[in-house]
């Protein structure tokens, strides 16, 4: 699978969170909540560019192109991170959605497929700022086997092609294993393409 270790130098990843902390500014975290239970999820998110994923009890997973607290629409998607789609992406379209997850304490991530798209050709790169996070991938169905990376700060991941639909998810993160965030933590951002090029 498509993993590129230590992508961002330090530098780099420095000058990114500080992109993401003006996201976060104009468009702060929220706490979004399971389709029918309305359970909160562990992880606090935003979004960048033109759509954001979102979901409540209400109405589900979807993207929109605003903030579902503030109603405001999403900041732009910094041009660190369209360079890196361009780089690593392999695929001729920008991306339209950037989901900010912030990942503390115990907060995780089931295993899940990325299916709210109107299509799949295009892949879903993620990149990790922060903590190591113990990220897990198998394959189309949940009984597959899976394996585990340790994504660290400045790595990057990329689901695509046949590996598009893969189960995946964080199983946990490794408190102090990074100084860059300094209320600790991890921040994955993961790029995605919504609609079908016209």
């Amino acid at each position: 699978m498509p993993y590129y270790p230590q992508t961002l130098n330090a530098s780099a990843q420095a000058a990114l969170l500080g992109e993401i902390r003006r996201i976060i500014a104009e468009a702060p975290l929220y706490t979004p909540t399971m389709p029918r239970s309305g359970n909160p999820m562990s992880v606090h998110m935003t979004n960048c560019g033109p759509l954001g994923w979102v979901t409540d009890k209400e109405r589900g997973y979807r993207y929109q192109a605003t903030h579902p607290v503030t109603g405001k629409p999403w900041p732009a998607i910094p041009q660190l991170l369209h360079a890196l789609w361009a780089e690593l992406a392999d695929y001729p379209h920008p991306p339209e959605a950037c989901l900010i997850n912030y990942y503390a304490g115990a907060a995780k991530m089931g295993l899940h497929q990325d299916r709210d798209e109107e299509n799949f050709t295009a892949p879903v790169l993620s990149v990790s700022l922060g903590d190591t996070g113990i990220f897990r991938v198998g394959g189309k169905t949940r009984k597959d086997p899976t394996q585990k990376f340790e994504l660290k700060s400045g790595d990057v991941f990329v689901l695509g092609g046949a590996e598009r639909l893969s189960y995946h998810g964080i199983d946990r993160i490794l408190p102090g294993t990074s100084d860059l965030l300094p209320e600790g933590g991890r921040f994955n951002l993961t790029l995605r393409r919504v609609t079908k090029p016209t």
